[in-house]
């Protein structure tokens, strides 16, 4: 594997796999462990049902065992039932009578029986599908927080995307699918054991027979199901690719480019092309589960044609009752039937405990950006703070090349800083380092003479007022966008308003129909809002400005704005950074000059510092990019003033 490459995760999945034996001797310890393993499993998954509502086991136990139990009643009343209407019939050729009452008993029973037996099988559905629901939510309420307590570094991993991609295709459907097969599994042990008691009188050897009928499909079923299920977690990127290639044509914000460059047929073509490569195997495993499945089953149905020949003829040889002969046949359908379903629910069960691994996998990920001390330090707040970079280095989880490399620098407690550099210097990788959205790979980081690891992260979080590079856009009100700058209190209408003032955006927010009330974007509302790129900084300004920062971060808090509405911003910061310590980045370098220092960084090194007097002097590297940057603006300048001229002539 070359330098800088991430490793493939998806053939990472060696906490998933069980070895297989490389002996005979292997195999008892083999069992043991797949046999553990599948109980953990079965037992996690209950105890995810039962956190979101004890009554949905206990509901759902109780169906079972009412249904394990009519099937057996329901049968052995048919059979009374049909005795003693055989008995009336005779008694009535041959003159004699036997009282309705009787028969009319057995009647009332079974109707019981089949009105319960329709109320059950409803009030499982009904359970089965509020049920569904509940526990869905719970799954992927617990996976959003476990996704806020997971490190950035989680999200730069693609092994990290294959297991959140596996556990949120089960997250919906498998621990309730599980649950239910679980239970018809022990309705049906419930009736099949009573079944086979009632074939036992008939010959010993009938369920025997059955039993060892329904082995090939056990193991027919079981192996393949194992088998799409290895395929299917191997496969993950191309299930992942799908999904990409399929969201892209869905997308809002691609949907014009993708509609002016005609991509809409190549993404199209790639997704089918995946979907092909992806169908094909998984297409080999069905058809060779099928065909097998045909061939045992015709020689089950082979089988049970002998042994209904047998009861008949037991009937024939009146050895039993004519309306035995219904319970019997009965029996031996009922067998038939449980013993399939039971293959089918063990096999969901299983199919659906290994699934059910993805999701345990992605909940025991481990956060490492922790309290390293046992002595928890305490982030003092509303005061300047100073941060110290001590041989700062850092490269990016699963690659080989350093984005900061050796750093070493001091900014002082209300100091304001300008990071300058190049794209991909390491400006952004820094901002998320002093914010320990990261840990260094090596050197660390001082806040206050003391290393950001001693810290609460989620304290650390709360002095720190930020804007990124990709701000975010919520599809909430204006309000609320703005408000999200300091989500543990309530929202100040006031201080909301006064933050849109300070971000120059007052002017577009009154122009928009319900003002501060306005739903943004057309995701859920129809009077939904598209707001410019310009106009989203500008909220996402304002939401700095609401937070009670200590810390101000602007990573390019200004790059969709014009020149005029910059420097209003940069004005208005001057007022909001005092007593702050300040740190920022902007595409151009005339915010500089405001900055009591600034840091050149150059392929993630420091290669100056100093303030801008300072730096222009040495006519180093900094130097070399302010000057083209001017250059730049007074050729433009120019030109706009030549053009005036050029009209002014014409007129």
């Amino acid at each position: 594997m070359g330098p800088g490459m991430p490793r493939r995760m998806g053939m990472n999945n060696d906490k998933l796999k069980e070895p297989l034996p490389k002996n005979i001797k292997e195999v008892p310890d083999y069992i043991k462990r797949v046999v553990v393993k599948f109980f953990k499993r079965l037992f996690y998954i209950f105890s995810l049902v039962w956190n979101t509502a004890p009554w949905i086991l206990i509901t759902l136990m109780s169906i079972a065992v009412f249904s394990g139990v009519l099937p057996v009643l329901t049968a052995w009343i048919a059979s009374r039932l049909l005795n003693v209407l055989a008995e009336a019939y005779n008694a009535i050729n041959s003159g004699g009578a036997i009282e309705f009452n009787k028969i009319l008993s057995l009647l009332i029973f079974q109707f019981i029986c089949i009105i319960l037996s329709s109320f059950i099988k409803h009030l499982n559905s009904l359970v089965v599908r509020i049920s569904g629901e509940m526990v869905s939510n719970h799954v992927k309420t617990m996976m959003m927080e476990k996704a806020q307590k997971l490190d950035l570094q989680s999200f730069d991993k693609p092994e990290f995307y294959e297991r959140l991609e596996n556990a949120q295709r089960e997250a919906s459907m498998r621990p309730v699918q599980i649950i239910n097969a679980t239970f018809n599994t022990v309705s049906t042990l419930i009736s099949m054991f009573s079944f086979v008691a009632i074939l036992f009188t008939v010959s010993p050897w009938a369920p025997i027979i059955i039993v060892i009928l329904a082995l090939p499909a056990g193991f027919v079923s079981y192996f393949y199901r194992k088998k799409a299920f290895d395929y299917i977690r191997m496969r993950s990127k191309d299930r992942r690719e799908l999904s990409y290639f399929s969201g892209l044509l869905t997308n809002k914000d691609l949907v014009k480019e993708i509609r002016i460059f005609g991509l809409s047929n190549t993404f199209i073509k790639k997704y089918n092309l995946t979907f092909k490569k992806y169908f094909k195997g998984l297409k080999k495993i069905y058809l060779k589960e099928g065909f097998w499945n045909m061939i045992v089953s015709l020689l089950s149905a082979f089988s049970h044609c002998a042994l209904f020949l047998f009861v008949a003829w037991r009937v024939w040889l009146g050895k039993i009752e004519v309306g035995d002969y219904s319970l019997y046949t009965g029996a031996l359908n009922s067998v038939t039937t449980g013993l399939n379903s039971l293959i089918s629910s063990t096999s969901t069960i299983y199919e659906g405990t290994l699934f059910i691994d993805n999701l345990i996998v992605f909940m025991e990920e481990k956060p490492t950006i922790l309290i390293e001390t046992d002595k928890k330090e305490e982030v003092k707040r509303h005061i300047p703070h100073e941060i110290e970079f001590r041989h700062l280095s850092f490269k990016y989880p699963g690659t080989e090349r350093y984005v900061i490399k050796d750093l070493n620098a001091t900014i002082k407690a209300g100091e304001t800083v300008a990071l300058v550099g190049v794209n991909g210097a390491g400006k952004t990788t820094l901002i998320k380092l002093i914010t320990r959205l990261y840990d260094p790979t090596e050197g660390e980081i001082l806040l206050d003479g003391k290393n950001l690891k001693e810290y609460d992260p989620e304290e650390l979080y709360k002095i720190f007022g930020i804007i990124f590079q990709d701000f975010g856009k919520y599809a909430v009100t204006v309000s609320e966008n703005i408000a999200f700058g300091e989500i543990d209190r309530a929202i100040d209408e006031e201080r909301v308003k006064l933050s849109a003032m300070q971000s120059n955006a007052t002017e577009f927010i009154s122009r928009l129909p319900k003002e501060y009330d306005t739903p943004l974007m057309r995701y859920f509302e129809e009077d939904g809002i598209e707001l410019s790129i310009g106009q989203w900084q500008k909220l996402s300004v304002a939401r700095a400005f609401y937070s009670d920062s200590d810390i101000l971060i602007l990573d390019e808090p200004t790059a969709s704005l014009d020149a005029i509405a910059e420097q209003e911003i940069y004005d208005q910061f001057d007022t909001l950074r005092k007593d702050k310590t300040t740190i920022f980045v902007s595409h151009r370098l005339s915010s500089a000059t405001t900055a009591d220092s600034i840091l050149v960084l150059d392929n993630g090194e420091l290669v100056e510092h100093g303030a801008h007097s300072e730096l222009m002097s040495k006519k180093g590297i900094y130097h070399k990019l302010f000057t083209t940057q001017a250059g730049r603006y007074l050729e433009e300048s120019n030109a706009a003033e030549a053009d005036e001229d050029n009209s002014e002539g014409e007129n």
